[in-house]
């Protein structure tokens, strides 16, 4: 006590230099010092810890630019060569042999003499945009559907017998019985895809609502007169958000992969897709030098199912707040 007392006279401070009187506030009392938190911030910090996500995800840029960024700089014209008989069917090498190293020519030509390379993003082009489509229609109806599924009792007992009844059809024979109908393209893969694609997402949806509907704050809201749709949109659907990125994650691939069967089978779109690609090639795979024409496609339709699917995943693990400790 000696010493501090001598300190606060070698301060030579007065008492009310040396004190202050603090008024007791309630409000402020109530405060929590923690850190500031950011669900996507989070999100993104978990997804990039990992070196492969950065490698995975630097080969999805790659793909995105030469489909949707190479077409725009460098024109396909698939007959631009179709009198030339001596530039049909050429190897990578016979290829770059007869119009200097390029990438257009890096695959070799087909059997119109156009560049495979260039054919290859102009059909990636069609098919990744046909899949994109599709993902965000049925994703959205089938989210909202499902959540108001899952959550309305009366709902549920319509919606069911519909999934029992429409379920139960085989997906790929309805899309096939509906590409057969109506004129083949585009958007009609579109229809026949998103038609009833969004059911499964739905019932799906609903059974991941169904676990977490009665839990005590949307008991409370409820009570509370709150409405049904905006339960489901507010207090459901942000905590499944990792499901959702997960579930977009298969959906994606799944729909080039419906594609590029269709396409393989002769069902498929009249434009010029992965799909009809591999199917035009098939003749090409039984053809020595020729082989490249099939192959291409099929690696290139390969490679961009399967990064959107790591991608997709990785996102997904990745949103689950559990990851963010």
């Amino acid at each position: 006590m000696k010493n501090e007392q001598m300190t606060f006279d070698e301060l030579n401070l007065s008492d009310e230099e040396l004190f202050s009187r603090v008024d007791h506030n309630d409000l402020e009392s109530e405060k929590i010092t923690a850190p500031r938190y950011s669900y996507w911030r989070s999100v993104f910090r978990v997804f990039f810890r990992k070196r492969s996500n950065v490698v995975i995800l630097t080969l999805f840029t790659l793909l995105l630019l030469f489909i949707y960024v190479y077409p725009a700089l460098v024109p396909y014209d698939q007959f631009a060569n179709l009198m030339d008989s001596s530039a049909k069917h050429l190897t990578p090498s016979a290829a770059i042999e007869k119009y200097g190293f390029s990438l257009e020519w890096i695959f070799g030509s087909g059997k119109s003499g156009e560049s495979t390379f260039g054919a290859v993003w102009n059909g990636a082009r069609i098919s990744i945009s046909m899949a994109f489509i599709c993902a965000l229609i049925n994703m959205t109806v089938g989210i909202l559907v499902g959540a108001v599924w899952g959550f309305s009792k009366k709902v549920d007992i319509v919606m069911t017998e519909v999934y029992n009844i429409i379920g139960n059809v085989p997906y790929i024979l309805f899309i096939s019985v509906l590409v057969l109908i109506f004129s083949a393209g585009f958007w009609t893969m579109v229809f026949a895809l998103t038609v009833t694609g969004w059911l499964s997402i739905a019932y799906f949806i609903r059974t991941q609502v169904i676990i977490i509907r009665d839990r005590e704050y949307n008991l409370a809201s409820r009570c509370l007169g709150t409405p049904i749709l905006r339960i489901a949109t507010k207090n459901i659907l942000p905590f499944m958000t990792s499901i959702v990125v997960t579930l977009v994650a298969t959906e994606i691939p799944s729909y080039i992969s419906y594609e590029v069967f269709l396409s393989y089978i002769g069902m498929g779109m009249s434009e010029m897709s992965l799909g009809k690609m591999i199917y035009e090639a098939e003749n090409a795979m039984l053809t020595p030098g020729w082989q490249f024409e099939f192959w291409t496609p099929v690696a290139v339709a390969s490679i961009i199912t399967v990064v959107l699917y790591v991608v997709g995943q990785n996102l997904g693990d990745a949103s689950d707040p559990r990851t963010h400790m």
